[in-house]
């Protein structure tokens, strides 16, 4: 018997609202007549268009609103199964928290009713529900509301926080994430908040540093689970940290390995050597900007700390700097690129069958 090849799949595909218009026509008053951050009002511009070229709607709606041509273009143009859609707001860097839950509660609806429940090609969009953390009572509800629909397949969370992940505060969510048996995915929220600097240590100089910088704001979530007992205490959370950066993982847990070894007495709560709570708990979209890029070892580099069972492909688009199949580094094994091109999201997300890419 042959076994069927796995799915090819784009794990993150950004999607948005058509304008401020589309928007504010799901929101109820007061929230309907309140400002907010556009998505694409941020501290720094990237070098050149914002977009991708040709992601433009002949309408004039946001690049990533339309999705008929999002499916074109993933789908039948680059070949993938499976899109993991993931709703791109301003909503999680808000100081309202009101106005966050119900700009993320409109973003669901939207999600749900325009992607995942019409359209050529909502079988084979999987979708991302955002949910605000600084009203996680509220989260849990939205996580509550739509966890048995069919094509949700992960929780969506900003990167920008006030506090580390393993803070006590969240423990409902991930509670809530494991109940209902959905991946967690940070990732960096757009548009300009005013609690939620882009990085840990605040707003950065010149977009450039930003791009360097920003990853160390996952390493300061991932650590800080670990160390506070996040995954020892919730052994069947998953976490993708959708911006990537897996290649600076090794360096940091072999640190944490380092000192934590002789000092675990000290964490009793998280009793396990540190790069223990990586396997099977922490995944990362692989992006244009992630190393070592063309060098020779780059497959060898990625089998350390596992790391090719943590990578999952995502073409960030229509985001300017969106990635390609051939954009995989040359170096990488052909079973590498497979877990990357859908292996491993297909176990993490539960995708158990292809349906032909032409289809």
């Amino acid at each position: 018997m042959t076994v069927p090849a796995e799915p090819l799949i784009d794990a993150s595909v950004h999607v948005f609202f058509k304008s401020d218009g589309d928007l504010r026509s799901r929101l109820r008053e007061p929230f309907r007549s309140r400002g907010y951050p556009h998505v694409d009002v941020s501290w720094f511009a990237p070098p050149g268009p914002r977009y991708a070229a040709a992601s433009e709607n002949p309408d004039g709606s946001h690049p990533g609103s339309d999705p008929e041509a999002v499916g074109r273009e993933i789908l039948r143009e680059r070949g993938f199964d499976f899109a993991i859609l993931h709703p791109m707001t301003a909503a999680g860097i808000l100081p309202d928290w009101h106005l966050s839950s119900a700009i993320m509660a409109a973003t669901n609806e939207m999600l749900v009713e325009r992607w995942l429940d019409s359209g050529t090609y909502h079988d084979r969009f999987r979708g991302t529900i955002r949910v605000n953390v600084r009203d996680i009572d509220g989260a849990v509800k939205e996580i509550e509301r739509w966890k048995d629909h069919p094509r949700v397949v992960q929780i969506g969370v900003p990167t920008q926080t006030e506090v580390p992940y393993g803070r006590p505060q969240f423990k409902p969510l991930w509670r809530a994430a494991c109940d209902a048996g959905l991946p967690v995915a940070v990732h960096l929220e757009m548009g300009v908040g005013i609690t939620h600097p882009p990085t840990p240590s605040g707003i950065t100089r010149t977009y450039s540093h930003l791009a360097a910088y920003q990853p160390m704001t996952f390493v300061w979530h991932l650590l800080n689970m670990i160390a506070e007992g996040v995954f020892q205490e919730f052994p069947d959370l998953k976490v993708v940290w959708a911006d990537g950066a897996a290649d600076m993982v090794t360096p940091f847990i072999w640190r944490m390995d380092t000192f934590g070894r002789p000092h675990l007495e000290q964490t009793p709560w998280a009793p396990d050597i540190p790069s223990s709570y990586l396997p099977g708990r922490s995944y990362f979209v692989h992006g244009l900007l992630d190393g070592p890029g063309d060098a020779p070892f780059a497959d060898e580099w990625l089998r350390i700390t596992g790391k090719e069972d943590m990578v999952l492909f995502g073409s960030s688009y229509p985001q300017w700097r969106t990635a390609s199949k051939g954009d995989l580094p040359p170096a990488w094994t052909a079973r590498q690129r497979a877990k990357a091109l859908g292996g491993n999201a297909a176990r993490l997300y539960g995708i158990r069958a292809a349906e032909p890419a032409a289809a």
